[in-house]
């Protein structure tokens, strides 16, 4: 389920004219040669979250967000739109249900050459349907 789970949220956030037009990449993994901004799956991890009728896991997706800003709220809006679409992820997904997605925590690194680094952790929890 959690790689099915990946693959689901990327197609999600991708599927977004607004974000689509804001980023370079929404991609599985740190792209190599996009420039700025893009967004990819920086890990993620399971655990079991079965009941007594069907099997479930609890998913942790981290997202990292890379951008160029000099000021704290500089990429402000979009980290917005990034959270309102993970949060409007569809409950039906082909072979699974979302139960919950629940924010965790993010971080922002302020990096060399006006680079920022946001991560953006969540926990989904999912059964097979």
């Amino acid at each position: 389920m959690e790689i099915a789970l990946r693959a689901a949220l990327l197609g999600w956030l991708a599927a977004d004219p607004a974000l689509s037009a804001q980023l370079n990449a929404i991609a599985e993994e740190a792209p190599a040669r996009t420039s700025l901004p893009w967004l990819a799956i920086s890990a993620s991890a399971s655990t079991d979250w079965s009941c007594k009728t069907a099997p479930g896991r609890e998913v942790r997706v981290a997202l990292e967000l890379q951008c160029r800003g000099d000021t704290p709220d500089a990429a402000a809006a979009l980290v917005s739109a990034i959270e309102a679409r993970i949060e409007s992820l569809p409950r039906a997904q082909a072979g699974f249900a979302v139960a919950t997605v629940q924010f965790l925590r993010a971080r922002v690194e302020q990096r060399s050459e006006s680079r920022r680094a946001i991560l953006l952790e969540y926990r989904f929890r999912l059964m097979t349907v």
